[in-house]
């Protein structure tokens, strides 16, 4: 098992939306792999999303109900971005050597 410092934040939540943590020296196991895969899915649907908002702004017949979906959506792929981007620092931290 893992010391507290090197507990992998993963990309879903918990109950009540609580933050959910892997602690595990096998980063390619089961728990590390579908982590991995979910991180991709969720960053690929944020790159998605990213050029369908660029659309919708780029368009003038775009209505505010459009505009409302477009950014409840952008705010959901950017909270996974930013989930994925803490634990991928937490984890670069860990990684890198100690000066």
């Amino acid at each position: 098992m893992t010391p507290q410092n090197e507990l992998r934040l993963l990309p879903w939540s918990g109950p009540d939306g609580k933050p959910c943590y892997l602690s595990t020296d096998d980063s390619g196991g089961y728990m590390s792999r579908l982590a991995d895969n979910i991180e991709a899915v969720q960053l690929g649907t944020a790159t998605d999303l990213l050029e369908h908002a660029s659309k919708v702004l780029g368009d003038q017949d775009t209505g505010p109900d459009d505009l409302r979906l477009t950014l409840t959506e952008l705010t959901g792929a950017l909270r996974d971005v930013l989930r994925v981007a803490t634990s991928r620092g937490h984890l670069l931290a860990v990684s890198e050597p100690h000066s």
